[in-house]
C-alpha cells in the first residue's frame, strides 16, 4: 500500500492512498491544479482515480471536491450527514446527485482491492469519521479533526502498519497567539483538534509490533512548528506504558502546500 499527503493543513487537506490497481484519495480541499500536481509526483493523474472518500465537510476538506467531480466524475463516499453539507456549501458548486455513494451506517466499504472502514469521532461537523484502510494484511489508519480521543479510537486503530494523524497545535501556542478566546477553545476543545501532546498520547496508546510509520498532519499554521509536533509526540511515545522508543517508528510530519515523501509498505 501507498501512502502520499498531498497538502495538509487549515489552508487544505487531501491525501492519496493506492496500491498498484486501485487508487483513492482522502478528502479534497485544495484545488484540482494541486491534486494534479501532486499525483503526477508519482506518476498517476486523476484520471486514475477510483474515488474519494471525504472525512468531513469543513471547507478544507472539500474545496476542490466539486471541480474535481465535475471534472472526473468521480465517486464520493461519505456519511449522509457529511453529504448534506457537502451540498449545503455553495461554493463547491453542483456536484450530480448520482457520484455520491453513502456509508451504510458505518460499514466498511470495497473499493477496488481497497477495503475501507469508517469510524465516527468527535468534531464540530454533521457526521464526521476517521478511516481504516485494509489491504490483504496491510492497515492503514487515517485520524485527522479530532476533538477528543474515546476508546473507540484507541481500540479501532490498533495493528496498524502505517498511521497518518493529527498533530494540530501546541498548547502554549495556542494559548499565548492571536486568536478570540471562543476560537482557541473551540480548537482546544472536545470537538475541536488534537494538541502534539495529546496525539503522542494517543499514539503512545497504539503503537504495535506492526507499526512502521507514522505521518503527522493537520498543524496549525499559527499555533504550531514541525520541529514541535515531531518532539512532543516522540516524548509522549517514550513516556508512555508501552514497551516501544519513538526509534522504533519512521516519524515524519506531512507538508503543508506540496507533497510529502511516499510512503509504501
Amino acid at each position: 500500500m501507498k501512502l502520499l499527503s498531498i497538502a495538509s493543513g487549515s489552508s487544505g487537506n487531501c491525501i492519496y492512498v493506492g496500491n498498484e490497481d486501485t487508487h483513492i484519495l482522502i478528502d479534497a480541499g485544495i484545488s484540482g491544479k494541486k491534486v494534479e500536481a501532486g499525483l503526477k509526483s508519482i506518476g498517476l493523474s486523476a484520471a486514475d482515480l477510483d474515488g474519494v472518500f471525504i472525512t468531513h465537510e469543513h471547507i478544507d476538506h472539500i474545496g476542490g471536491l466539486g471541480v474535481l467531480a465535475r471534472k472526473c466524475g468521480l465517486p464520493i463516499y461519505a456519511t449522509k450527514g457529511t453529504i448534506q453539507g457537502i451540498l449545503a456549501t455553495k461554493s463547491v458548486g453542483k456536484i450530480e446527485m448520482e457520484l455520491f455513494h453513502p456509508f451504510e451506517g458505518y460499514g466498511c466499504c470495497q473499493v477496488g482491492s481497497l477495503t475501507i472502514d469508517p469510524l465516527p469521532i468527535s468534531h464540530d461537523a454533521k457526521d464526521p469519521v476517521a478511516y481504516r484502510i485494509y489491504c490483504g494484511e496491510k492497515r492503514l489508519g487515517i485520524v485527522t479533526d479530532l476533538g477528543i480521543v474515546t476508546e473507540e479510537v484507541v481500540d479501532g486503530f490498533q495493528d496498524m502498519d502505517a498511521l497518518f494523524i493529527e498533530a494540530n497545535h501546541d498548547e502554549r501556542m495556542l494559548q499565548a497567539g492571536a486568536y478570540p478566546y471562543y476560537l482557541k477553545k473551540r480548537i482546544a476543545g472536545k470537538k475541536g483538534h488534537l494538541s502534539n501532546e495529546s496525539s503522542g498520547r494517543l499514539l503512545s496508546n497504539i503503537v504495535n509490533d506492526h507499526l512502521k510509520y507514522i505521518m503527522l498532519g493537520h498543524l496549525s499554521h499559527e499555533n504550531n512548528l514541525p520541529e514541535l509536533a515531531y518532539e512532543a509526540v516522540r516524548l509522549e511515545i517514550n513516556m508512555g506504558d508501552n514497551p516501544y522508543r519513538a526509534e522504533d517508528f519512521y516519524i515524519s510530519v506531512a507538508k503543508r502546500s506540496e507533497p510529502s515523501p511516499l510512503i509504501e509498505f
